[in-house]
């Protein structure tokens, strides 16, 4: 099947090519070759090129007839292309005669002093001619060169007279022409003569600026978990689930009352007594005497604190409760602080009050590893404590006890019902300072206590290795204790049942201490990374209260009636001017609906869009009035704005009743 074309030939008619070569030779020879067209000349011409190269049949370039005839050589004139026009003739580009009429270009510099180069004189075009368009000038150029020509710069005057002849320009003139432009247009330089090149990198003080970037959740570490996108959920801007349950229900211990109890409704300044003890039945061999403890409320503070009666005691020296002070002076992480001490009739007898600090849900030890002991009812084998935590324990145990010692004073009481677990691995040596009043010693007995301190550590620990409080320190027993854990708490184990002044490893606190220092930084360093941890978790809380206070601000702006006192005298304020689209922006957020006109309830959304506001971000949205005659397209930045501007006014309105 043949294919038509249109002959490029000046006569301009059509012709069906052959399938013949004769035939399609013969009418190449009628068409201009287009080498000649395009570069002026034609590498083929020799080799016997097909086309045309006859420049007097060209009847689309007759004015470079003589041009096509000629190769490139240092005579020929510039080349300009031709086109061809639509009967395949070629014609030449030509200037428009509103080009041709146009003004010379006349540098602004030239009021400076610059002579303008020599250019043709040609008449104005009205066309061409606009005076409302100014005429684009760097900033700071032309003062760089007034500044120039009054100092007598020739590198102005001559642009050659700098130039060393060895196709470069002298570096002193060069480092002279740098430093004035750098000063002519530095943007960062506090002068009032910059202050047009500062205008166009900062911003002006009249103009909208945002608050710093509080809006932003910082990731700091430690990072435990790689989650993709897609695999977090909305608890991730939250605190993590677990601690938060944890503190909930320390928070529920902390409120929990006993509507109808039989106990005193107030005991000097405390209230709402609830009993703690888990056991109704009276001990006497911790302190000679019977002991209770209940939580209350301080009447001066509002905190909560924990109130440990002894029953039926009769002070007979003041200074023995005079003792209290001493120990109210010690705090130490590892131990309970006792911050009073009184005396009252409100239980029917002469009771002892020790206040001290409420730590919610601790338990004992005696109750969190041998709760099957103090507890028949409950036989579930008690699983043995890892060597790591045992260290922690008595690295913690030790470091109260220095505490003590150092201040001069005996703990005297170290067992696993008066020492308390608040947290994981986290204990807390309690009680301290009731024996001094309960039972006080003489003073030249103070070392034996001390030492009997470390001793008491040690059997705690001893009760600890073999999962029995009823333990006793032998020679099996280390022998046990060497099987299930290292040799090097074996030998501390033995070292602390045998504490003495001879003893080189246990004579003191302090020489005990050094003997486990290796111990003591691991469990600093396990400190450290918990601290991390809950750092990071308290940085996803630092600006939880943003959302809370942006929302609070639209709903002091939404929907609020007539105000006249903010320039509104009829009309509501809030349905006119930039707050009405805080209105749709309000419905946008928490009024949307799915394509079958169902509610949509999505918190991801709601807090992206309240998170975007905060931070002013510049992501457009369109809001879309409820009967869709409205649409506006505006940016967060210009919402956000919007918000703080009305909040002003309200906040600046007087109050009217």
């Amino acid at each position: 099947m043949a294919t038509t074309y249109t002959q490029g030939s000046s006569e301009g008619r059509s012709w069906a090519s052959s399938p013949r070569p004769k035939g399609r030779a013969d009418h190449a020879r009628n068409i201009p070759c287009r080498n000649i067209q395009i570069y002026g000349y034609c590498k083929h011409e020799k080799d016997g090129c097909m086309y045309n190269h006859d420049a007097m049949k060209t009847a689309a370039a007759p004015s470079h007839a003589e041009n096509l005839k000629k190769r490139f050589n240092v005579e020929s004139p510039s080349f300009t292309p031709s086109l061809p026009d639509g009967n395949g003739s070629s014609k030449t580009n030509t200037i428009s005669p509103k080009a041709a009429s146009a003004a010379p270009f006349t540098p602004k510099t030239a009021k400076a002093g610059l002579a303008p180069p020599a250019a043709v004189t040609r008449s104005n075009s009205a066309e061409w001619s606009n005076s409302e368009i100014p005429e684009f000038v760097p900033q700071g150029y032309q003062q760089a060169h007034q500044h120039q020509l009054s100092e007598g710069s020739s590198s102005l005057q001559d642009p050659f007279a700098s130039y060393d002849g060895t196709g470069g320009y002298s570096e002193s003139d060069a480092a002279a022409a740098a430093a004035a432009a750098a000063a002519s247009i530095n943007p960062y330089a506090q002068d009032a003569t910059n202050s047009a090149a500062a205008a166009a990198f900062f911003q002006q003080p009249s103009a909208f600026s945002q608050p710093l970037q509080y809006h932003l959740y910082a990731p700091v570490g430690p990072h435990r978990e790689n989650l993709l996108a897609y695999q977090r959920s909305a608890h991730d801007f939250f605190i993590a689930e677990n601690l938060r349950q944890e503190f909930q229900r320390k928070a529920e211990a902390s409120l929990q009352v006993l509507p109808n109890s039989n106990l005193p409704a107030n005991i000097e300044y405390f209230h709402s007594l609830v009993p703690l003890d888990t056991s109704n039945q009276k001990n006497t061999n911790s302190f000679g005497y019977n002991s209770w403890v209940y939580k209350a409320t301080s009447g001066k503070d509002g905190n909560v604190y924990v109130l440990r009666r002894i029953e039926n005691f009769r002070v007979t020296n003041d200074k023995d409760i005079g003792s209290v002070k001493a120990w109210k002076r010690i705090a130490n992480a590892s131990m309970v602080t006792i911050l009073d001490c009184f005396t009252t009739r409100a239980f029917g007898d002469s009771s002892l009050v020790f206040v001290t600090d409420y730590h919610p849900l601790s338990k004992t030890i005696a109750e969190q590893h041998f709760s099957s002991f103090y507890n028949p009812r409950q036989r579930a084998p008690q699983l043995l404590v890892p060597e790591q935590s045992l260290w922690g324990y008595l690295v913690q145990l030790t470091s109260a006890l220095k505490v003590i010692h150092g201040n001069g004073l005996a703990a005297r009481l170290i067992s696993p019902t008066k020492v308390i677990v608040t947290n994981k691995n986290r204990i807390r040596l309690n009680c301290c300072g009731i024996l001094d009043v309960v039972q006080p010693a003489q003073a030249s007995t103070l070392a034996a206590q001390q030492l009997e301190d470390i001793r008491q550590i040690g059997r705690l620990m001893l009760a600890l290795a073999t999962n029995n409080p009823n333990a006793v320190s032998n020679a099996k027993t280390l022998e046990v204790i060497g099987r299930t854990y290292s040799e090097r708490f074996r030998s501390i184990m033995a070292a602390l049942m045998d504490a003495s002044p001879v003893n080189p490893v246990s004579k003191d606190i302090n020489t005990f201490m050094s003997n486990i220092a290796d111990q003591v930084f691991n469990v600093f360093d396990t400190a450290l990374h918990y601290e991390d941890a809950i750092t990071s978790e308290l940085y996803r809380e630092l600006e939880s209260s943003r959302l809370v206070r942006l929302m609070v601000k639209l709903g002091f702006i939404n929907e609020r009636p007539e105000f006249s006192d903010i320039g509104q005298s009829t009309g509501q304020w809030s349905e006119t001017g930039e707050r009405y689209y805080l209105k749709l922006f309000r419905d946008y957020v928490f009024h949307q609906v799915n394509a079958e006109g169902r509610p949509v309830v999505d918190l991801g959304h709601v807090l992206t869009s309240l998170n975007k506001l905060d931070a002013g971000s510049d992501e457009k949205i369109v809001l879309t009035s409820r009967d869709e005659q409205n649409v506006f397209v505006v940016t967060y930045k210009e919402i956000k704005r919007s918000v703080e501007t009305a909040f002003q006014e309200l906040s600046k309105t007087p109050r009217r009743l």
